[in-house]
């Protein structure tokens, strides 16, 4: 399981920067690959960023590329994901997200998580 450290929607507003954490357990924590994904109102959950079980490899959607970064802490079995430069398209309830299958470098891909955390609301005002 993941769920977030801190619940409460998050406020900001545009240009800004926030910072998401979710908190791992019952699972060996550093085995698995970790995700990010956002779900906006009327659309398809929307992949945002994984990091593999070593921390070695990370990927990003292209919308988020060089202001997003997805960071991980085995020894305390957090994952984060720290936004900068928001903007209001990147209004969504934010969700992390582990991967099914251990000792893997991350997906694009929902299929292959399937431990979803309660997921926080990102708001970010123009």
């Amino acid at each position: 399981q993941v769920q977030p450290v801190e619940s409460g929607e998050k406020l900001v507003q545009a240009g800004g920067s926030l910072r998401l954490s979710c908190a791992g357990s019952g699972r060996i924590f550093s085995n698995y690959g970790l995700g990010w994904f956002r779900q906006a109102p009327g659309k398809e959950p929307e992949f945002v960023a994984a990091i593999g079980w070593s921390g070695g490899i990370d990927i990003y959607a292209d919308s988020v590329k060089g202001r997003f970064t997805i960071s991980r802490d085995n020894a305390k079995n957090t994952m984060h994901l720290q936004m900068n430069a928001l903007k209001p398209e990147d209004t969504a309830v934010y969700y992390c997200v582990l991967e099914r299958r251990p000792f893997t470098t991350g997906s694009r891909s929902a299929d292959d998580y399937d431990a979803w955390g309660q997921g926080t609301q990102v708001t970010v005002s123009s």
